[in-house]
């Protein structure tokens, strides 16, 4: 019997129509797919946990001096910080099991390298999206991470009913881990304005809090219709 992988690798890189490339490494532990951080030099200043610290961030300096969310995008944020978001890019993720290309506006592609560095960070508000990186699709439509969302977060419950927790199968406290994420990325926002840079990074971030605002906002019943019909198999 062959054993386990160990680490997942995700390879992202950005080809622009000068003909440069841009190019990024995400290595992710298994099984809990836990960020590897790249050897890198000392992080900057804008990362210290106090910058524009979320309010609601559990961490305290003196066990965290940095934010775990910023000082792993901290490269990502220096290539790119010349960078503007309207331009082009083919953008191509290799995984070990597939392969993704498409060209999109740069802040596209960007987010969704951010949005998988931020969620297997290991920072505590994150780490509730964190199983959504076990099927990280790039350029995922609305619907997609819709359905995504809420099948990672049922099968939490499934987990905290397990463990002797209460479980929540009625989508009550689901808005609020989108409430807090959405909260997140605001104060996260405040934190990059503190550093001179072109607008592909914010708007990548822009990009990417599209849905956790629409998840905040709670799932109404019409939006779980559309996804109905396809468990049907399910339902008759």
């Amino acid at each position: 019997m062959s054993e386990r992988p160990t680490s997942q690798s995700l390879h992202y890189e950005f080809r622009f129509a000068d003909g440069s490339v841009r190019s990024f490494e995400v290595l992710l532990r298994l099984p809990d797919f836990q960020l590897v951080p790249a050897p890198a030099p000392d992080a900057p200043a804008w990362t210290r946990l106090e910058n524009h610290q979320c309010r609601h961030c559990p961490l305290r300096s003196p066990d965290h001096p940095h934010c775990p969310v910023a000082r792993n995008l901290a490269g990502v944020i220096e290539i790119f910080r010349d960078s503007l978001s309207h331009e082009r890019a083919e953008v191509t993720v290799r995984t070990g099991a597939r392969e993704y290309r498409k060209e999109v506006a740069l802040q596209s592609g960007l987010s969704s390298l951010m949005g998988l560095v931020m969620v297997t960070s290991g920072c505590p508000i994150m780490d509730r999206l964190r199983p959504m990186a076990a099927t990280h699709l790039p350029f995922a439509t609305l619907e997609e991470t819709l359905l995504r969302s809420l099948s990672t977060y049922l099968l939490a419950q499934f987990f905290r009913q397990r463990r002797g927790l209460n479980p929540d199968w009625t989508l009550a406290r689901f808005a609020d881990v989108y409430d807090d994420v959405a909260t997140l990325n605001r104060c996260f926002r405040d934190r990059l304005a503190t550093i001179e840079m072109r607008d592909a990074n914010s708007n990548a971030l822009i990009h990417l809090d599209c849905f956790a605002v629409f998840g905040s906002m709670g799932i109404e019943e019409e939006e779980l219709a559309l996804l109905e019909p396809v468990f049907r198999g399910h339902l008759t």
